[in-house]
C-alpha cells in the first residue's frame, strides 16, 4: 500500500499492548506463544515509526499488577523480554533507536535488569528513534514516588510549597524530560487507561482498536494515524 501522507503527524506515541492471551487462546496456542507473536507487532511498531518519523513510542510491556499472574507466565515474560532485548540489540543500533526503560526497574529478575541497563548504555546516542518500555510500571506508583520526591525537597529546604508547579510535577516523574503522548492507542477493544500514564495522557488522543495486539501492523497503525490527524486539539479552548 506504501506510506500515507497526512499532515498531522504525533511526536509521541504511547501504546497499551493489549489481547496477546486472548490471541493465544483464539489461535489454540499457548499464553507463552502469544507473547512471542506480540513482541514481533513491537518490531513491526518500530519500523513504522522511523518510517513516518515519529521520535518517540512508549509501550506498556509490563505492569505493576502483572506480578499478580501465574509464576510460570511471568517467568516466560521475563525470559522473552531479556531474549527481545539481546536479539534486537544491534538492529536498535543500525536503525539509531534509542531505548528507555520507566518504571520499578530494580523489581526486575537481576539477568533482565542487567540486559536492560546494558542496552540503556549502548543504544544512549542514538537519535532515530526514543522507544520507551514502561517496565514493571504503574501510573498511581509513578505519581506517589513523584510526591515523595518532592516532599523530600520541601522537607530538605531545596523547594517552597509555594513554588511547586505542574512542571514541578512532570519533572519528578519517571518520565521527567520526555514529551507527553499526542496519541494513545490500544489495542483489543478495551476502553481503559489501565493505570498507564495517567498524568502524561491528560490531552493525548485516544484511539481504540478491536484488533488483539499480535496482530496489529501497518493497517491498523496508520488507521490511528489518520484517526489522530482528523482530531482538532484544542486543549481546553475554543
Amino acid at each position: 500500500m506504501g506510506k500515507i501522507h497526512l499532515e498531522k503527524i504525533p511526536r509521541h506515541v504511547a501504546i497499551i499492548m493489549d489481547g496477546n492471551g486472548r490471541w493465544a487462546d483464539t489461535h489454540g496456542v499457548t499464553r507463552r506463544a502469544g507473547h512471542t507473536e506480540g513482541a514481533r507487532s513491537v518490531q513491526r511498531c518500530v519500523d513504522l515509526c522511523l518510517e513516518y518519523g515519529i521520535p518517540w513510542m512508549t509501550l506498556y510491556a509490563f505492569s505493576t499488577e502483572n506480578w499478580k499472574r501465574p509464576l510460570s507466565e511471568v517467568s516466560a515474560l521475563m525470559v522473552l523480554l531479556n531474549r527481545f532485548l539481546k536479539q534486537r540489540l544491534s538492529e536498535m543500533m543500525a536503525k539509531n533507536v534509542r531505548l528507555l526503560p520507566i518504571g520499578e526497574i530494580h523489581r526486575l529478575p537481576q539477568r533482565c535488569r542487567k540486559t536492560l541497563l546494558s542496552a540503556v548504555e549502548r543504544t544512549s546516542g542514538n537519535a532515530g528513534l526514543n522507544l520507551v518500555l514502561a517496565l514493571s510500571y504503574g501510573s498511581r506508583q509513578e505519581i506517589t514516588d513523584a510526591v515523595r520526591g518532592i516532599a523530600e525537597r520541601v522537607a530538605a529546604g531545596e523547594l517552597r510549597p509555594e513554588a511547586i508547579t505542574e512542571k514541578t510535577v512532570g519533572e519528578a516523574l519517571y518520565t521527567g524530560g520526555m514529551p507527553d503522548p499526542d496519541l494513545m492507542i490500544r489495542t483489543s477493544g478495551e476502553r481503559r487507561l489501565s493505570n498507564f500514564l495517567l498524568w502524561q495522557l491528560s490531552y493525548a488522543e485516544i484511539h481504540v482498536t478491536e484488533c488483539l495486539w499480535p496482530d496489529f501492523g501497518r493497517e491498523q497503525f496508520e488507521a490511528a494515524l489518520r484517526d489522530y490527524a482528523s482530531r482538532k486539539r484544542r486543549f481546553g479552548k475554543r
